[in-house]
Formats: structure tokens, sequence, C-alpha cells
């Protein structure tokens, strides 16, 4: 049997930081079945290095990746299109599900509570495949 492609959107303000790790889980535990973007409402232009840090420490290179902004979301059919708790809306984006995860900043966290947000992010981002699926 063949799976259907699932698309997922994670959205912060800045994308630099919750959403590019959010998408980063997706893409390593979503496996072929899941496509995993991330954008922001007001993107930095960067991903911050505390990111880069600690999803190197996760095994995953988030140099590879963009901080984007949501325009390019616009119009495009999603099955889940994720907020990361920052009061943002992606009302453009066309989503089966929207959910929003109260997930705090962790822009200016030590180190150690840094990745305890990160750690948060990949507890949710498996419940949520793990919603999909069923």
């Amino acid at each position: 049997m063949v799976m259907a492609v699932k698309t997922l959107l994670f959205v912060c303000v800045e994308n630099s930081n919750r959403s590019q790790m959010a998408e980063a889980f997706a893409r390593m535990h979503g496996g072929a079945e899941i496509q995993a973007f991330s954008a922001g409402s007001r993107p930095s232009g960067r991903i911050n290095p505390k990111a880069v840090q600690a999803m190197q420490e996760r095994g995953y290179d988030l140099t590879t990746h963009d901080s984007k902004g949501l325009s390019e979301f616009n119009g495009k059919q999603v099955e889940a299109a994720v907020t990361m708790g920052c009061g943002d809306e992606c009302p453009l984006v066309d989503a089966k599900l929207r959910v929003d995860w109260k997930i705090p900043d962790p822009r200016e966290m030590p180190p150690e509570e840094f990745r305890q947000v990160r750690d948060l992010i990949e507890t949710k981002v498996l419940e949520l495949l793990q919603q999909l699926q069923s």
C-alpha cells in the first residue's frame, strides 16, 4: 500500500529556533511519507546558532536550512499547520489541521534550558506524527 505524502508547516515569528527545530524533527522522524517545512511571520533571515548547536547534538545539520517567510506558503495546502504559541496565525495557508503548541521562545535561554525546549519540540512532533498516522 502506498502512503500519501503529508505536508507539515511549522510557524513561529522569526523562523530561527522553534519552527526550525520542529521541521528538523519532522524530517528525522517522519520518513518518506512526511514533507516538513517551516516559516516565520517576520523571519530573521538567519538560524540561531544555539538552535544549530542543539540540533547538531542530535545529529541534524540546521545550517542547511534558511529562515523563510510565511508568504511562500500562502494558498498552499498542507496537512497540518503548527504554530509555536507565539500568537502567529497563518490564515492564507490551507491546512486540514491547525495546532498551536505553547512552546516558550528559547532564544535567550542558557544551553540547558534551550535543550529542554528542543526536547519538548521533539516530543510534540512525535505526538503529531502519531496522530497523523491514525
